[in-house]
């Protein structure tokens, strides 16, 4: 007999998960409880995660019997027919496709989204907890990066066995989700631990595509992306942005699956908030200054303005990218300002630890071709994917 526990309640006054985002609006989230049946079709069991727009819940299709996990944006976007356009491609397999898509009406009769996927494990980086060090083992990494490099996105993994599902499910009675209720909706606390790994016949997927955006269209994209650790050069100096900077994001990315921590560990100011001027500091430390003309290339972006405004960390409408991150960073004459930020003694090779010989000097060599300041020097997925050290195994 399965004891059935009650919910914690959590206080009403303390964020929990999305509630603790700069921008977040309850409005833009779809309110979810378990048993909501939606669509007459998908029962909501339980939350396994949050994003900037959208919770993630874990549902039964009660038309076939099947365990599927629903996925609630306020965004509709034509992402998923790129997707889905060519699934003889070799990468279509590395990206989570979408199985059903349906809108239903919010409290205050707003569209949501609910777009449904195949279930996944976990994020990468909860994988990547399960190993000695929490660091993936060399040989596998590499396979998950070429994986990964058919496309960029933030990383889940699939289920590893049909089982784990039905454990999962059925353990919901005794470890209820905590929640907390204030002004009639409730919140809850994600519950996402499957247990241990069965089978490691598990391959990574790009998945979350909530706020992506095509980057080959007509005209300059500038504005704010990327969470702070990974944003690409060219998003701090709003010079305009496109896939390359999927690339930049890799390649950072690869420091915490490989070593276990962050590459740009002092981007911090001393309140303890994101500061962009030592993260460009901090690049500098890393790469060298920027070339003159990217220098120049941010003069010229500097008065162009967004759009639409956006709202930096103390939530002050911005109308640039010198506004938003707290330019410029560069004196006329294409000076760094600020160079008591930048890190002394600071190199990429000495915060490679994990590697040794050939096996180091050809990491450093690929990831040389990610961590460029200008975006049109980095090299494609397709072109990273022929790099010998991809292939490389220690002897």
């Amino acid at each position: 007999m399965v004891t059935r526990q009650a919910p914690q309640i959590l206080s009403s006054d303390a964020p929990v998960e999305e509630e603790g985002l700069p921008d977040y609006d309850a409005r833009h989230f779809c309110p979810v409880n378990p048993g909501d049946l939606f669509n007459n079709r998908y029962k909501m069991l339980v939350k396994l995660g949050w994003g900037r727009s959208s919770t993630v819940w874990l549902a039964q299709d009660m038309s076939r019997w099947r365990w599927q996990s629903n996925r609630y944006v306020t965004k509709v976007s034509r992402i998923s027919e790129r997707l889905n356009a060519n699934p003889s491609h070799k990468g279509y397999k590395a990206v989570r496709a979408l199985r059903d898509d349906f809108e239903i009406a919010g409290p205050d009769n707003s569209a949501h989204l609910c777009l449904v996927y195949e279930p996944m494990r976990e994020p990468l980086w909860l994988f990547q907890r399960r190993w000695e060090d929490e660091t993936i083992p060399p040989r596998l990494l590499k396979a998950y990066l070429k994986i990964l490099l058919w496309g960029l996105d933030y990383l889940s993994l699939r289920v590893d066995h049909p089982s784990v599902l039905e454990d999962f499910v059925g353990k919901l009675a005794e470890h209820p989700m905590a929640r907390k209720v204030k002004d009639g909706r409730s919140v809850y606390l994600s519950h996402n631990d499957f247990g241990q790994l069965r089978s490691l016949r598990i391959i990574p997927q790009i998945a979350d595509f909530g706020l992506a955006e095509f980057g080959d269209g007509h005209s300059p994209l500038t504005r704010p992306i990327q969470p702070p650790i990974f944003q690409a050069p060219e998003v701090l100096l709003g010079t305009s942005w496109s896939y390359s900077a999927d690339i930049w994001n890799f390649g950072v990315l690869i420091w915490e699956l490989m070593e276990n921590k962050d590459l740009f560990r002092n981007i911090l100011s001393s309140q303890g908030t994101y500061d962009s001027r030592a993260h460009i500091a901090e690049i500098i430390a890393l790469l060298g200054p920027p070339p003159k003309v990217l220098v120049e290339r941010e003069k010229r972006w500097s008065e162009v303005k967004w759009s639409q405004p956006f709202l930096n960390s103390e939530g002050t409408p911005c109308h640039t990218a010198r506004e938003y991150f707290n330019g410029p960073f560069f004196s006329p004459e294409g000076d760094f300002l600020y160079n008591h930020l930048i890190p002394s003694n600071m190199t990429l090779s000495d915060s490679v630890t994990s590697l040794e010989g050939e096996d180091k000097q050809l990491f450093l060599d690929f990831i040389s071709h990610m961590l460029q300041w200008l975006p049109e020097k980095r090299s494609t997925a397709k072109e990273l994917l022929a790099h010998p050290w991809l292939d490389f195994i220690p002897s």
